[in-house]
C-alpha cells in the first residue's frame, strides 16, 4: 500500500476507531499507526507477514479487539499485557510456541483464539479470568491439561487436534465450563470425575484412542448424558 492509501486509512481510523488492513503483505506493524494509538478500539492486520510486534504495542492501550491471525508471529512481547481493555485476542495461524506471563493481566478478555500455533504447554495464564467465555487452543502441540486448570472460567474450551494424553480432573471444578472439545487427541478414556462431577454438557471426543462403545461404557457416562439431554431440552 502506498503512503497516500495508508494516510487515507489512518484518517478514516482516527474517526471510526477501527483500523483494518488484511492481506496487504505487511512485514511489520505500520509505524504510522502510533499516531492514532490512543484512538483505536479495533485493530485487524490478519493475513499479513508480520513476524514480531514492537514493544510499543503497549501504546494501543484503548484497544478492545486485536486480530493478527494468519501472520508469522513467533513470539508475543510482554508489553501486550498492558492492553488491559482487550476483550478479544485472535492470534490463530501463527508460529507461537508460548505466551508471556503478562497476558494474565488481561482481565477483560471474553474471547481468545490461539488455534493453529505451536504451543506445547497449556497456557494457565488465562485461568481466573471471570469474563473469558471462549478459549480456542485447537491445532497445537499440547500433550496435557495440567493441574491448575480448575480456575478456568470459560464456557467453551476447544482443544481439538492436539496430542493430549492427560486431562487433569480439575476440569470438573470449572463451574462455567459447558462445552469441551477434545477431538483428535491421544486420550485413552475420559475420567469418571469429569463425567460425573463437571458441568460439561457437550463433550466432543471423536478421534481419540477409544471408540464410541468404550465411551458409552465409561463410568459416569450416564451422568454426562443427563446433562447433555437437559441442555438439549432447554434449546428446543
Amino acid at each position: 500500500m502506498g503512503n497516500s492509501g495508508l494516510k487515507q486509512h489512518l484518517e478514516n481510523s482516527s474517526k471510526t476507531g477501527v483500523f483494518q488492513l488484511k492481506d496487504a503483505n505487511l512485514s511489520e506493524l505500520p509505524p504510522e499507526l502510533l499516531q492514532i494509538a490512543q484512538t483505536l478500539r479495533t485493530l485487524d492486520l490478519s493475513g499479513n507477514k508480520i513476524e514480531q510486534l514492537p514493544s510499543k504495542i503497549s501504546s494501543f492501550n484503548m484497544l478492545k479487539h486485536l486480530t493478527l491471525n494468519k501472520n508469522r508471529l513467533g513470539i508475543i512481547p510482554s508489553e501486550l499485557g498492558q492492553l488491559t481493555k482487550l476483550e478479544t485476542l485472535i492470534l490463530s495461524s501463527n508460529r507461537l510456541t508460548s505466551i508471556p506471563a503478562t497476558l494474565s493481566k488481561l482481565r477483560n478478555l471474553k474471547l481468545v483464539n490461539l488455534s493453529d500455533n505451536r504451543l506445547t504447554t497449556f497456557p494457565l495464564e488465562f485461568c481466573d479470568m471471570k469474563h473469558l467465555d471462549v478459549l480456542d487452543l485447537s491445532m497445537n502441540k499440547m500433550t496435557e491439561v495440567p493441574t491448575g486448570v480448575g480456575k478456568l472460567q470459560v464456557v467453551e474450551l476447544n482443544l481439538n487436534q492436539n496430542q493430549i494424553q492427560l486431562l487433569s480432573d480439575e476440569l470438573a471444578e470449572c463451574q462455567r465450563l459447558k462445552t469441551l472439545r477434545l477431538e483428535e487427541n491421544c486420550l485413552q478414556i475420559i475420567s469418571s470425575t469429569i463425567l460425573k462431577e463437571s458441568s460439561i454438557s457437550l463433550l466432543a471426543v471423536d478421534g481419540n484412542l477409544f471408540d464410541s462403545k468404550d465411551f458409552m461404557k465409561a463410568d459416569g457416562y450416564t451422568q454426562y448424558m443427563e446433562r447433555y439431554t437437559a441442555t438439549k431440552k432447554k434449546m428446543y
